[in-house]
């Protein structure tokens, strides 16, 4: 999955989702950006939500440590987030295990 993003050039914004990633959940354009840099970082299929384009969605933190869950698409090479928000319990549980993972295998 890291190729997925390793190709993308940048990222496009649509007004609307990004007011509404605000107004709902308070994610910032720059945060979202900023999760896609940050490692750990867990990118999966959204099967669920992939009918009309392919979707995915990753579990990562921002420059400020706020763990953020994001549902993206790829389109002409350029990121565009649909959906940005703090992570839930689960997906939290899910994150810090991949951390300690990662940990475990450095030492």
């Amino acid at each position: 999955m890291d190729k997925l993003i390793e190709n993308c050039l940048g990222f496009q914004w649509d007004e609307g989702n990004s007011e509404n990633n605000w107004g709902k959940h308070k994610v910032s354009k720059s945060e979202c950006e900023q999760t896609f840099f940050n490692l750990p970082l867990i990118i999966a299929d959204d099967t669920k939500h992939s009918i009309d384009e392919n979707r995915w969605f990753i579990l990562g933190r921002t420059d400020t440590d706020r763990l953020l869950f994001i549902v993206f698409t790829i389109r002409e090479k350029l990121v565009r987030v649909i959906s940005a928000r703090n992570m839930n319990n689960k997906e939290r549980e899910i994150y810090n295990e991949q951390i300690k993972k990662n940990t475990e295998l450095k030492q």
